[in-house]
């Protein structure tokens, strides 16, 4: 079991966005979902090369993570899209 530090949101933007001391981080988008009401964030790091994104999800235990909570998966398979 990883400890609670390990799926904060700070733990997660360092692992999967790997921001430079000098390249900026900043939060762009920030919500709840549709379908559930989870909270979710958008967070983005620009560097001279260009900017990275990617959403987190908070999951019911209290942590963040990459990935929508399973419920919430599971409903974004049951409803797509309309074109």
């Amino acid at each position: 079991m990883r400890a609670a530090s390990e799926q904060s949101l700070r733990f997660l933007v360092e692992k999967w966005l790997a921001p430079a001391s000098l390249a900026s981080v900043h939060v762009t988008e920030f919500s709840r979902t549709r379908l559930g009401g989870r909270r979710y964030v958008r967070v983005e790091t620009s560097f001279e090369a260009g900017s990275r994104g990617l959403f987190f999800f908070r999951h019911d235990d209290g942590c963040w993570c990459v990935f929508p909570p399973t419920a919430d998966r599971q409903n974004l398979q049951a409803h797509p899209r309309a074109a």
